[in-house]
């Protein structure tokens, strides 16, 4: 039989193994048959599962800078589409990959581009909105994607498409819309001629793709139509001359900006490359009303952190993706698929001409591209964090393991911190309020999603305790949306973690229960309600933060202020009952009645008020010796 010396090695041996298979990237597969302790092995398998989600997104984002760069080069409408097919396919290692575009004046899609496919009747057909997935996706503007489409009743089957279909022997498709400022322009459909369902990684995947197509395709159609309207002004040479002079001046600006994105510059980049190129200040604003990029001498924000130039948002065709203005100011929605990014605004350019319009509007289509790049990176990273926070709130995994993931998420556990529940109203803003939630808790905090709560750790500085704290965030995050926030700590111990959540759970449902929606708080400020939230209740601090002025002043000057008290709840709020309980006139009761309310409070008979004071009053009573 080994001994517990030889059983402690050989753990040991079998951990260096799995170190050393992490070290060389081996597979899921590899790491899930070596020999080894479970929960080595589960937080090994853990580690290689998210490795690969990263390597795949990061795989993603590279092909599509890839494609970018190819389709930067594409000047004929007709290169471009044959570049997008080819590049889905290879992207999702599909069969076949085809592209619809839109006919406004027969009201359906009909065939383009195709690559992989090899049925001539495939390569000619008209979908109908509404028939078939391809019809779906364009009627819906939504993707759809199935592993079979065959037994797939969702999709209104016609002989027509079901024919072309099956002679191409198409079994899986995915399909997901170009869209452009809310422009209809096509479907880009990626296919298997086996049953295989799509992720939602290739979804999305695909999905920008799509993003990226519909804007390279929209733009080489403006680029073609002005070379047309340049030709066709050939004898007007004055109007030539400057309508050329407008596109050379759009074409160095769309030059500079996809310059700008290839190297990997980001939005800062481009809102300082629009304010050179019009000659005045550019401002971008993300969805959440927050200033990301400022360039030129724009106008300061009001306390709220709003321009005086965000008064535009009330215009209608801002919202429907136009270009708008008022006393100068313009203004051009960043979107990508039918989705408001943010807003970019430009001021102090005079007038502006055609080409000025069409370059604001392609900085806010690149801008746009830049965001969803930006938008998909900080969401593998927050849902890492989201992870993160679940497993310390859980207590899964040893303290060690928690140390030292907390520590790689930039978390100094070693030090004092503060926990925050945060519970917002609209559950369909738990993204912006994570986001905000980041940022209210400033640098060095950990912030993340359990149970539908935001739930932050944030550093202590010794300078706010945990109720000052969530009042602050409260009111932070409070400018935008209406959120309460529950405070517990400081804390020094991550195995306190699981405890303090649930305190602060606790406490913040306890805060919208009794209507105080809206703030923060910690549970030593609900009073009797502070005790039955808080995990640890200190019943000698509520005792003494109520009765702590009569208890002074009795001290001092030998009266039986508390008494006094205690025998006037008693009689039910009688001076004179009281009187006789004590064996004093009525007016001595009066006298020291009138005290009380100098020491505590004119509201100290409310109910709320006396209610709390009998409390205190029965523990007091209850902590005395017998």
């Amino acid at each position: 039989m080994p001994t517990d010396s030889q059983i402690d090695a050989e753990a040991a041996e079998q951990v260096m193994t799995l170190l050393e298979l992490l070290a060389s990237g081996a597979p899921v597969a590899q790491i899930a048959a070596a020999p080894a302790p479970a929960a080595a092995r589960d937080l090994a398998l853990r580690i290689t599962q998210t490795r690969e989600v990263h390597q795949q997104r990061e795989a993603g984002l590279a092909a599509l800078l890839d494609t970018a760069r190819e389709l930067s080069t594409a000047d004929d409408p007709g290169e471009v589409l044959d570049a997008i097919v080819r590049r889905a396919r290879r992207l999702l290692s599909t069969d076949l990959a085809y592209l619809t575009l839109y006919d406004p004046e027969a009201g359906d899609t009909f065939m383009r581009a195709t690559d992989g496919s090899v049925s001539a009747a495939f390569q000619s057909v008209r979908l109908a909105l509404g028939a078939g997935l391809g019809g779906l996706v364009a009627s819906t503007r939504k993707p759809y994607w199935t592993a079979d489409y065959w037994s797939d009743e969702r999709f209104r089957h016609t002989s027509a498409i079901d024919g072309a279909v099956g002679e191409e022997g198409i079994i899986a498709i995915c399909g997901t819309p170009l869209i452009v400022e809310s422009h209809f322009v096509g479907v880009l459909f990626a296919a298997n001629r086996s049953s295989r369902p799509f992720t939602r990684e290739e979804v999305a995947l695909l999905g920008n793709l799509a993003t990226l197509a519909a804007v390279t395709l929209v733009q080489t159609r403006a680029l073609a139509d002005a070379e047309n309207a340049l030709a066709a002004l050939s004898e007007a040479h004055e109007t030539v001359r400057q309508y050329a002079a407008g596109i050379e001046k759009a074409a160095a600006a769309h030059d500079r900006f996809a310059s700008l994105v290839l190297h990997g510059g980001g939005v800062d980049d481009i809102t300082h490359a629009l304010a050179e190129l019009l000659g005045g200040w550019a401002v971008l604003v993300d969805e959440a009303g927050e200033r990301r990029s400022s360039a030129g001498p724009a106008p300061d924000p009001d306390d709220s952190g709003r321009g005086p130039f965000e008064r535009l948002d009330a215009l209608p065709g801002l919202a429907s993706g136009r270009l708008v203005e008022r006393d100068g100011i313009y203004a051009v929605a960043v979107t990508a698929a039918r989705e408001r990014l943010g807003t970019i605004y430009v001021g102090s350019v005079g007038a502006l001409g055609d080409s000025d319009h069409r370059t604001l509007e392609r900085a806010g289509v690149v801008t746009a591209l830049v965001m969803l790049f930006e938008r998909q990176a900080a969401d593998a990273r927050q849902s890492a964090r989201n992870r993160l926070v679940s497993d310390l709130v859980a207590a899964r995994g040893s303290t060690e393991e928690r140390m030292q993931l907390a520590g790689a998420a930039g978390f100094d556990a070693r030090r004092p911190f503060c926990l925050l529940v945060i519970r917002g109203d609209s559950p369909s803003g738990h993204r912006a309020l994570l986001i905000s939630a980041s940022a209210a808790s400033g640098p060095g905090a950990l912030v993340g999603s359990h149970d539908g709560d935001v739930v932050a750790l944030v550093p202590d500085d010794e300078s706010d305790d945990a109720a000052s704290l969530a009042k602050a965030v409260a009111a932070r995050i409070g400018k935008r949306t209406c959120v309460t926030v529950a405070g517990v700590g400081p804390i020094s111990d991550l195995a306190r973690i699981p405890s303090a959540h649930e305190e602060g759970a606790r406490t913040v449902s306890a805060l919208i229960a009794l209507g105080h929606r809206g703030i923060g708080a910690a549970a030593t400020q609900l009073g009797f309600a502070g005790l039955i939230v808080g995990s640890d209740p200190d019943v000698d601090a509520y005792v003494q933060r109520l009765l702590g002025p009569l208890l002074d002043y009795d001290a001092r000057r030998g009266t039986d202020l508390v008494g006094t008290l205690a025998a006037y709840f008693a009689a039910g709020s009688s001076p004179r009952h009281a009187a006789g309980t004590l064996h004093v006139h009525v007016n001595t009761v009066s006298q020291r009645l009138e005290r009380i309310s100098a020491l505590l409070g004119e509201t100290w008979q409310q109910p709320d008020d006396a209610l709390e004071l009998q409390l205190a009053l029965r523990l007091r009573a209850l902590q005395a010796p017998r």
